[in-house]
């Protein structure tokens, strides 16, 4: 489990998170240049394999984020949380793939097609929303955090730990 999970304190899923956004962040960049007409021969290529590519790297990001999902405790606000951020990231997934689809023929002919760039901007919208709810499991519930005092032995800080961060967060 190691493998997919990352070490206590290092998870694997994080890092994997910033390659996928990253393609999907280019993408949808490459999109808005092309459509506007800058480049549009190399936009139009550049967004359609940076939508492949992060549709490839979305394959280990999804299995390890998965993985991190079912070790919560299920009904649990974390969980909530969680389960809210798989439901957009899976739609945003959805999204860009619907957008490599339809974006495959202006990669042909040099040009990103309004519905690469509709499907694209509404993946890039629903990844962002998504990104929030992942930084919620970190920096709200301490989801795969390890503290120097308080942690539970799921690596994750609890509740005295987090309520102590509170305090000190009020005392500033």
């Amino acid at each position: 489990m190691k493998l997919i999970r990352g070490l206590p304190g290092h998870p694997l899923h994080p890092p994997l998170t910033d390659a996928t956004i990253g393609m999907y962040v280019l993408a949808a960049g490459l999109a808005i240049i092309g459509y506007a007409g800058a480049i549009p021969l190399a936009a139009a290529k550049g967004m359609w394999l940076a939508l492949i590519g992060g549709l490839i790297v979305s394959v280990p990001t999804a299995l390890t984020g998965l993985v991190d999902w079912l070790s919560i405790e299920w009904g649990s606000a974390r969980w909530r949380t969680a389960t809210l951020h798989l439901s957009a990231m899976v739609t945003s997934v959805a999204l860009f793939a619907l957008a490599a689809w339809q974006q495959y023929t202006g990669y042909q002919h040099g040009h990103v097609t309004t519905a690469g760039l509709v499907l694209t901007l509404c993946g890039a919208a629903v990844l962002t929303i998504g990104g929030w709810l992942g930084g919620t499991l970190v920096f709200v519930h301490g989801t795969r955090v390890l503290s120097t005092a308080g942690d539970d032995g799921q690596g994750r800080a609890s509740d005295q730990t987090t309520d102590r961060a509170r305090e000190q967060e009020v005392a500033v």
